[in-house]
Parts: C-alpha cells; sequence; structure tokens
C-alpha cells in the first residue's frame, strides 16, 4: 500500500493518470447524493440525537419543524464536494488498477484484473476518500443536525440556527478549533471506509463477473443491481463505525466530549448497549440500493460518452 501511494503520488504517474474516471465519478456522484441525501439527513439525525422515536417520528417532525427544505440541509456544499470526492474515489480505484494490473478501465473486460487487486485498490480508494471527504463530511453533519432554519429564530425566542450556511459552517469551526477543527472524526472516517471500500468494489464486480459472458460488457440492468447490492453490503458493514463517526463529528455541539474513537465507542455502548452500532442500519440500506445503483450506472455510461 505505501508503494502505491508513493507511485499514484508522483509527479509524472499525476501527469499519466487517465481523467476519464475523475470526470464519470464527479458526474455520478452529484447525481446519487441528489438522490440519497433525505433519507441521510434523517439518517444523521437518529444517530446523534435522542429525541426522535423511530423514523417516522424524525421525518414527521422534520417536516412539520422545517418543511420539506429541511430534508435537504447541508446539500449545496457537499453537491459540488461530494462530487469531487466521489471522482476521487473512482478515479484512485481505477488508476490503482492501472497501477497493480497495468489495464484501463476499458480493457478489465478482456483482462480482468484478479479479486486481490480489487481488494487492494478498494482499499486505496477508501483512504483517499475519507482523507478528503472528511472536511466536507464533517460540515454536512453539522449542517443535517441544524433543526432551526438558516437565519431564523426558534418560536419560543430562542437561539436560532448556530450556522448560517455551509460557508459560514466551516468559517466558524475552523475559528472555533482551528484546521484540525475542520478534520474532526478523520480517524472513524478512515476506519469506515478503508476496510468497506474493498467489500463495495468486490461486491460490484464478482456480481457483474457472475452473469456477464466473458469478454462481454455488463448490461445496464446487471450494472444498476450489482451497484445497489454493492452499497447495500458495504453501507451494512460500515453503519457501526458511521455511527461513531457522526458522533465525533457532533462532538462538544450537543455536550458530549469524547477522547477520541474508542472513548466514544465506550460511552456510547455503556449509555445505549450495543444496538447503539444498529442506528441508522435499515435507513443506510434503503438509501444505500438506489443511490449506489443509479451511482454506478452513471459512472459506467458517462466513461463510454466521453471516450
Amino acid at each position: 500500500m505505501r508503494g502505491l501511494i508513493r507511485t499514484l503520488y508522483s509527479p509524472c504517474a499525476l501527469l499519466t493518470m487517465p481523467v476519464e474516471e475523475f470526470v464519470a465519478g464527479w458526474i455520478s456522484g452529484a447525481v446519487g447524493l441528489a438522490l440519497g441525501h433525505p433519507v441521510d439527513t434523517v439518517k444523521v439525525r437518529l444517530q446523534t440525537q435522542s429525541g426522535y422515536r423511530g423514523i417516522l417520528d424524525c421525518v414527521i417532525k422534520t417536516y412539520c419543524n422545517e418543511t420539506v427544505l429541511g430534508f435537504f440541509k447541508g446539500m449545496s456544499f457537499p453537491l459540488l464536494s461530494v462530487a469531487l470526492v466521489n471522482s476521487v474515489m473512482f478515479g484512485a480505484y481505477s488508476n490503482a488498477l492501472l497501477y497493480l494490473s497495468a489495464t484501463h478501465h476499458h480493457e478489465h473486460r478482456a483482462n480482468s484484473p484478479s479479486y486481490a487487486h480489487v481488494l487492494t485498490a478498494g482499499s486505496f480508494s477508501g483512504l483517499m476518500q475519507a482523507v478528503v471527504l472528511a472536511p466536507v463530511d464533517l460540515i454536512k453533519v453539522r449542517l443535517q443536525n441544524q433543526t432551526h432554519s438558516y437565519g431564523l429564530r426558534s418560536p419560543v425566542g430562542g437561539p436560532g440556527a448556530q450556522y448560517r450556511g455551509p460557508v459560514h459552517c466551516g468559517a466558524c469551526i475552523f475559528r472555533e478549533e482551528g484546521v484540525l477543527g475542520l478534520f474532526r472524526g478523520t480517524w472513524a472516517l478512515v476506519l469506515r471506509d478503508t476496510p468497506t471500500m474493498p467489500v463495495y468494489f468486490l461486491t460490484y464486480v464478482s456480481l457483474c463477473r457472475a452473469v456477464t459472458e466473458p469478454g462481454r460488457e455488463p448490461g445496464p440492468m446487471t450494472v444498476f443491481i450489482a451497484g445497489g447490492c454493492a452499497g447495500t453490503v458495504s453501507w451494512a458493514l460500515a453503519t457501526p463505525m458511521d455511527v461513531i463517526k457522526a458522533r465525533l463529528q457532533m462532538d462538544g455541539v450537543k455536550g458530549l466530549s469524547y477522547h477520541g474513537v474508542l472513548d466514544c465507542i465506550r460511552i456510547s455502548v455503556r449509555h445505549e448497549g450495543p444496538w447503539v452500532f444498529l442506528k441508522g442500519l435499515a435507513l443506510n440500506s434503503i438509501r444505500a440500493f438506489p443511490v449506489n445503483a443509479v451511482t454506478f450506472l452513471s459512472y459506467e455510461n458517462i466513461l463510454k460518452l466521453i471516450r
């Protein structure tokens, strides 16, 4: 892995990397985000707030207090930046496979990379995605947990929204916590993505290969189903650390303070039991299939168009 990182980040490698995967990843990431953000907002609130009795209660309270716009809080910034993160994910994966197996994406059908290469490239992709995603995800989670509309005061005359938008949120975090504050929860994000992204890509590749004749391109329905299954499986595995990540990102905002990943795990289990790690599992699974099915279908078709 260290040799892979060193090689891919050398100046010569950066100049010779194919850029199609980054472009396709950017566009498909924006499409997937727009589709799944409302469900993601409900999931984040359930993981970090204790005032809801379940999914339906959270949906009703969010709609009644904030209208339908409440489900799209924190989306404007990620719509641009998460698309970039998605391009890093697909670009890092494809270029890692290029480094490991010396085959481009369009050559994978004729010269399929080994599953070991898929797993290694997936781990590298997850690591790169986590590092780039950390500040973006932090701002998204902070805004999603804000139950007042931007700039409005609460009905009882209390303080209104803490953040007026994504830029203001990032500026506040930087002013109050410094540069490191923007990377709060990064270790949990790395522990979530580095082991689950290999499963993500391995599930997609193995399902496509299982139902496609050797040397042929998988059909749109195959890509759609394989992508959806890959998202569901990987998010089911990622949910426990996703809970810890979200709580670390809200550290201090809700009055709780954690001294790292292990301390957050210990306190969460002590207060809520081991079932705390399954918070948001149903919503992650519901969101993961259509979002990742559309993401992979968009990614594969965009690659065909721009080549």
